[in-house]
């Protein structure tokens, strides 16, 4: 289904959000394959990553949610608690990733929506504020904004272009400031994903145009 398709479909089209079920579990693992695919590099690991988080004690099941159109799971955001670290004190925080639409649903608003979505349940739930690395691009226009505005940084202290923060009420992150950590959650054993990788379909890995901008914001600091 082309984009342009897809808007077609959207003018009429309903998308529910619920909450993540066990009975999704393999159905937003292989979403989140197709999604990510040759996106950032060849191949991809986020379909591991929404495996283990959701066995992290970070993950955050409240904020586990799936969208839903035609009975058909055709998107997932799934968030896990964070910290601002400064010296000897710490501060909770929330980040998200992976968000995953469905290929032949991608550019129709899906992801927005399950942003929007949840970034309003992170307020009601009484978080100080939602930091991730994204491209900002895309993430600016939920009113992410530079981490340098917040003087927080990665761990190496530096400000790279793809740190964004969303404060979730008024100077949440008034006088707080330090390095941002996401925890071991993020990372992903080679091995592990390779083993991973044994219980689906055999794609092949390749570039896309994708990748030269993931290079750009990785590579690029403030």
């Amino acid at each position: 289904m082309e984009a342009k398709n897809g808007k077609d479909i959207l003018d009429f089209m309903e998308i529910n959000l619920r909450l993540e079920e066990e009975k999704d579990y393999r159905i937003v693992e292989e979403l989140t394959r197709e999604a990510f695919w040759n996106v950032y590099f060849p191949g991809c690991g986020e379909h591991l990553l929404v495996h283990n988080l959701r066995k992290a004690t970070e993950f955050i099941k409240e904020l586990d949610f799936v969208a839903i159109y035609n009975n058909k799971l055709i998107g997932n955001i799934v968030y896990v608690k964070a910290k601002i670290k400064n010296m000897d004190k710490e501060y909770t925080v929330l980040t998200f990733g992976p968000l995953s639409v469905s290929p032949e649903y991608q550019n129709n608003g899906i992801g927005s929506t399950l942003i929007k979505h949840t970034i309003n349940l992170a307020k009601e739930l009484g978080y100080r504020a939602i930091i991730i690395y994204g491209d900002p691009e895309y993430y600016k226009r939920f009113g992410f904004k530079e981490s340098k505005e917040y003087t927080i940084t990665n761990k190496d202290k530096k400000y790279p272009a793809a740190l964004l923060v969303l404060e979730l009420y008024p100077n949440a992150l008034n006088g707080i400031k330090g390095i941002f950590d996401e925890g071991k959650s993020y990372e992903i054993d080679e091995k592990e994903l390779e083993e991973f990788e044994k219980g689906f379909n055999k794609k092949e890995k390749g570039f896309a145009k994708t990748q030269d901008r993931f290079n750009e914001l990785v590579n690029k600091y403030l």
